[in-house]
């Protein structure tokens, strides 16, 4: 029997060798089906190449049938797909027409690594971190009455006190000598005062000496309130004195502080006595070439509501005094300098002065120190 089939098969194979002359997937070593096919349920694009010897789509829902179809007839038994045994892994298969120009037609496919296809989803896929947990990595001591003593210790009264409500602060702004073609001189100008953040006694005094003689000078008494934190209103008496003129007394009332810009301001009214008011302002400002060394310049002027001949006052705008002074801080509290004043009067103080023989400017290079305590 075994040699009569054997005959049988040689005759079939000889009367189709022709067919599988022109079989695109003659020859071709169909590999072994995968275990598990990863296109499984994988839908298939219509344009589909002709089919090869090894089917990776098996299972898949195909492309209608082509009219021509290049297997029709053919005996695939003996083709060399005896290893997948006697199932035909296109059985059931609708096959697609041929592509006209198939890229792959007469490649060998069973080398093909499918791998990927059981990868990950989400492989290389940024994943959120992990929560951190609430609960230390050591468990932490509950805290016992000596730890809260420790931490919460009972104050005594006073033991931790504000600073002094009694503060008090001399300055000593310039205190200056000079020597020039008009002689020489020595000048002053004092700040001082005692109280609180809110209310302060001021005291100021300023004057000069000159030709080995006090010349004029004056020193105010002022109560301060403090309106806001950077300005104060103030009010009192200043007493003006005179080697050539009698004394004089009035009321005082202005106000001083720092404006925007770190300028230091004041502006004070005075009346009574024998003359009518008298205006008088001051500004300076501080300029910080380094930490220590500063420049002030400085502006003073006056105006007077009349005329007062006995001391060379007349009315309107009388006396303006501008000035620079370079100090260095050895110290905060101790700063010696040198500076330049110019000095002139304009309007009726000016003509007073000129019928006296006086000179109406005066110019001035001073040294001198500034401190406080």
């Amino acid at each position: 029997m075994k040699t009569i089939s054997h005959t049988v098969l040689f005759i079939a194979l000889a009367a189709s060798g022709t067919a599988f002359a022109q079989d695109p997937h003659a020859g071709h070593g169909a590999a072994a089906k995968p275990a598990v096919d990863p296109h499984a349920g994988h839908v298939m694009p219509k344009a589909k190449p002709a089919a090869r010897t090894h089917d990776a789509h098996a299972g898949h829902a195909m492309p209608a049938p082509a009219k021509d179809d290049p297997h029709a007839g053919h005996d695939m038994k003996a083709t060399g797909h005896s290893a997948q045994g006697g199932a035909d892994p296109h059985a059931g298969h609708a096959k697609p027409g041929p592509a006209k120009d198939d890229p792959h037609v007469g490649h060998d496919m069973s080398g093909m690594d499918h791998s990927a296809h059981g990868a990950d989803p989400h492989a290389g896929h940024a994943m959120p971190a992990k929560a951190a947990s609430d609960t230390p990595l050591e468990p932490i001591p509950v805290p016992t009455a000596e730890d809260f003593a420790n931490a919460f210790p009972v104050l005594k009264p006073h033991a931790m006190e504000h600073a002094p409500s009694f503060n008090s602060l001399v300055v000593f702004d310039h205190l200056e000598g000079w020597n020039n073609d008009h002689g020489s001189g020595q000048a002053w100008g004092i700040d001082a005062w005692f109280g609180n953040d809110i209310d302060r006694l001021w005291v100021r005094s300023e004057g000069s000496r000159s030709d080995s003689k006090l010349g004029d000078w004056s020193v105010d008494a002022l109560y301060g309130r403090s309106i806001t934190p950077w300005w104060d209103v103030v009010g009192g008496v200043r007493h003006d004195n005179s080697r050539e003129t009698p004394d004089l007394t009035r009321a005082a009332i202005g106000f001083q502080g720092m404006s925007p810009y770190k300028f230091e301001v004041s502006a004070m009214a005075y009346f009574g006595g024998a003359r009518k008011a008298e205006l008088a302002f001051e500004v300076e400002y501080d300029v910080l070439l380094t930490n220590r060394l500063i420049l002030q310049p400085v502006i003073e002027a006056s105006i007077a509501a009349d005329d007062d001949p006995r001391r060379g006052v007349g009315s309107g705008l009388g006396h303006v005094e501008t000035g620079l002074r370079l100090r260095y801080e050895i110290t905060r509290r101790f700063a010696p300098y040198v500076g330049f004043l110019h000095e002139r009067k304009f309007g009726r103080t000016a003509d007073l002065h000129r019928d006296a023989g006086e000179g109406v400017s005066d110019s001035r290079w001073v040294a001198g120190l500034r401190f406080w305590f």
